[in-house]
């Protein structure tokens, strides 16, 4: 799936996203959310922020950064910031996940909530979260990963070729995020209905 792919399908995704994929996404998204606002302090970024349907439910001491490559997507985003005023919501930005413009170790937290099978290279962009994470951040992930058997993992695999058209991957493998470089697995938990979704809580170790 490459970017051009990414923007043009978001763009198409943006009017409508909070009634359809928005409300799939609900029970995983306060999932994320409460185990950050339970175990997190300092600075966060969320990773794919989309229309900001998040932002309104971290706790405001946090410190909130969020990016998206979709400019409309990110204008709702901003929007909502806006109505709700958000103070704890610090900046916004437009930006490519494989390329994160921040400094290494900026971030005592990353979220990343149904973004990493949507991104273009999900190991680059997992490789950039290790690197502005913070030694002893988290990285908070909520995901659909590929099954391994069963009905539903034939029809993922039937509809990886159409990833450009649906706008992400289908056939996404857990391994991509499990077993990435410096960072090392807490958590892994199915989620309902049927753990359609996966709630995962990775730590980037602190050097002895």
């Amino acid at each position: 799936m490459d970017i051009k792919s990414v923007e043009t399908s978001y763009a198409r995704w943006a009017p409508v996203y909070d009634r359809t994929f928005g409300v799939i996404t609900n029970l995983a998204r306060r999932r994320a959310v409460d185990y950050i606002n339970s175990n997190r302090q300092g600075r966060l970024l969320e990773l794919g922020v989309g229309t900001g349907l998040s932002l309104p439910l971290y706790k405001p001491d946090l410190r909130v950064t969020g990016i998206d490559f979709s400019a409309d997507m990110l204008e709702k985003a901003k929007a909502r910031v806006e109505e709700n005023e958000l103070p704890h919501v610090e900046a916004l930005h437009q930006m490519d996940a494989r390329t994160l413009q921040f400094e290494d170790a900026s971030f005592d937290t990353v979220s990343a909530m149904h973004v990493l099978s949507v991104v273009p290279d999900p190991e680059q962009v997992m490789a950039e979260i290790a690197r502005v994470l913070k030694p002893g951040g988290k990285l908070v992930v909520t995901n659909h990963f590929l099954r391994d058997q069963g009905v539903l993992a034939f029809l993922e695999r039937m509809s990886a070729p159409f990833a450009n058209v649906l706008g992400w991957h289908s056939d996404f493998e857990i391994d991509t995020v499990t077993g990435a470089d410096d960072l090392a697995l807490e958590q892994h938990q199915p989620l309902p209905p049927f753990g359609l979704m996966t709630f995962l809580v990775l730590s980037k170790p602190i050097p002895s």
